[in-house]
């Protein structure tokens, strides 16, 4: 373990998204996500989370949890409770239904093991009660909802295929009908905490923050897809505190992020068409400004 983080941060993530399906909705057909009110994109928190948790996996391989800080709990065909058995097996103890150590210590044992072999579980945190009992622990990391700058048109387009599925197919027909569904261009916002006070809990340490800033810069160069068309991460704008507990409200600073389009009378089609200021000279004294592109 590194270096414990010992102040708190606030970042803001500009990406967008080019003929494609940035986060579909499952309840509406998987038609890209959508605030009815106002027309606005949306990609949820869980959705970014995953492809934070997919890049981790990428650059840091697979091990057994004993051999590494860096395996992935929430990961596809994963099976927690076995997960939760090899934090056991490692301390020498024997898991009981749903249970975890009436000694203290041993308890607090087994959810330490998770968080220091469990990259997203020392960073988003994690609710490991099911079955095998490991306790829980509250991330330092947390994500909002993006929502793009400014209405989304939801494209739905017919598509063909040249070959049938069947053989009793091919007698009336010589190809396939499909739809897909797209947003012709969006830029959406997202905003997070990276919370010093948890990070203590969870042994969330200065290269746990540098591995989240990579990930979040790179959040879509291994997400390709002919679903999600062309997406890229545009901007990474980051708030430094000189504390723990912070030099200034996390929403103004999110505030002093400005996101214009430059010509408002026509359809924005690339992230050219935007301006992103901020406001340097409202910046609360203790507060530091990057930016990652």
């Amino acid at each position: 373990m590194g270096q414990i983080i010992d102040r708190r941060y606030e970042f803001a993530i500009l990406f967008d998204v080019e003929n494609g399906n940035p986060n579909g909705d499952p309840d509406a057909g998987n038609m890209p996500r959508i605030d009815p009110e106002t027309g606005l994109g949306i990609v949820t928190d869980v959705c970014l989370k995953r492809k934070i948790r997919n890049y981790v996996e990428i650059v840091k391989p697979d091990q057994s949890p004993a051999k590494t800080r860096f395996n992935i709990y929430v990961k596809e065909n994963s099976v927690l409770n076995l997960q939760h058995k090899e934090a056991y097996d490692a301390l020498g103890l024997k898991p009981e239904d749903k249970k975890l150590p009436a000694d203290r210590d041993k308890a607090e044992s087994l959810t330490s093991f998770m968080c220091e072999h469990f990259y997203d579980i020392r960073t988003f945190g994690a609710v490991m009660t099911t079955g095998i009992n490991c306790g829980q622990i509250r991330g330092p990391v947390q994500l909002n909802f993006a929502r793009s700058i400014d209405p989304i048109l939801q494209q739905d387009v017919t598509i063909t295929r040249v070959a049938v599925t069947t053989e009793k197919d091919a007698k009336d027909k010589q190809h396939e009908m499909g739809r897909k569904h797209i947003v012709p261009y969006g830029l959406y916002l997202a905003q997070g905490y990276v919370s010093a006070n948890l990070a203590g809990r969870s042994g969330f340490d200065k290269d746990d923050l540098e591995l989240l800033w990579e990930a979040i810069v790179n959040l879509f160069e291994h997400d390709h897809s002919a679903a999600r068309g062309k997406m890229a991460t545009r901007k990474l704008i980051i708030f430094e505190h000189s504390t723990p507990l912070g030099n200034a409200p996390s929403h103004k600073l999110f505030d002093l992020v400005h996101v214009t389009r430059k010509d408002p009378a026509a359809p924005a089609r690339n992230f050219s068409d935007y301006e992103v200021t901020i406001d340097q000279d409202k910046v609360p004294a203790g507060i530091k400004i990057t930016t990652r592109d």
